[in-house]
């Protein structure tokens, strides 16, 4: 139904910046709800940000908020997660997700349930 295709991993130095872009295609109209998670081997993955499209409200985790942004582009059908002053732990495969639920928020950072997923995007922050 939904396809996610991200893009912009990269390697880059502690304090650095860095913009992962997420792209969807196929039925995208009930996407209420669009976010970007994060898997290290050997840990569970962690939501980082969501946002609902329809208002705007965004939601992050507590070990990200200031750092990085969670933002939409209707016309392009893409979103972004925007982050900056990045530090070697946050290393770690990050998957854009999309899911129809009407709402969303701050628990859908550890539930993360969210039905289609993106195939990953690598990032690597050295010190």
């Amino acid at each position: 139904q939904v396809q996610l295709v991200e893009s912009g991993g990269g390697s880059v130095q502690a304090g650095g910046s860095l913009r992962l872009s997420c792209a969807a295609s196929g039925y995208t109209y009930s996407t209420n709800c669009m976010g970007w998670f994060r898997q290290t081997p050997g840990k569970e993955r962690e939501g980082v940000a969501v946002v609902l499209t329809g208002r705007g409200s965004t939601y992050y985790a507590d070990s990200v908020k200031g750092r990085f942004t969670i933002s939409q582009d209707n016309a392009k059908n893409t979103f972004d997660l925007r982050m900056t002053s990045l530090k070697p732990e946050d290393t770690a495969m990050y998957y854009c997700a999309a899911d129809p639920a009407p709402l969303c928020g701050s628990w859908s950072l550890v539930t993360n349930d969210f039905a289609y997923w993106g195939q990953g995007t690598q990032v690597t922050v050295s010190s």
